[in-house]
């Protein structure tokens, strides 16, 4: 419930900052849940794990209890962010034009420069392979 600030995380710490549709679906909590197992692991190499989606803050702190997440979730409920990482996409579902999240993952290090622009992932393995790519920019 607190404004977050890339720019606090400059000089300290690299920045997974990933992009997921809707709390507590099956692919998006695999996601976070695979994050979490690997936060430790990423904390070793000065990484930050931050998810954001468009749902409240109340939406995240109920899927985060439910499921036992220990990466920080972020609301971008008017798409602020999203807009910003080019992460939305026009989806049809069940003949209507809805407006959704391109899953989507960006990594960067401390002093600001952005490594990977990931969009379109996997929502499984997917934090294994972001602990490869901080690996080697670290």
């Amino acid at each position: 419930m607190e404004m977050v600030r890339l720019s606090s995380f400059k000089s300290r710490s690299n920045l997974v900052l990933y992009f997921y549709l809707k709390d507590d679906t099956p692919g998006c909590t695999a996601q976070a849940l695979e994050f979490s197992d690997l936060e430790d692991k990423l904390a070793k190499l000065d990484t930050v794990v931050l998810g954001v989606s468009r749902d409240d803050c109340l939406s995240h702190g109920t899927f985060r209890d439910k499921h036992g997440i220990t990466v920080r979730l972020l609301s971008d409920s008017e798409s602020e962010a999203c807009k910003k990482y080019d992460v939305l996409q026009e989806k049809e579902i069940n003949g209507k034009t809805k407006i959704g999240i391109l899953r989507s993952t960006f990594i960067i290090d401390k002093y600001g420069v952005l490594h990977h622009a990931l969009y379109g992932v996997n929502a499984y393995n997917h934090a294994t392979e972001v602990l490869r790519l901080i690996k080697e920019i670290t």
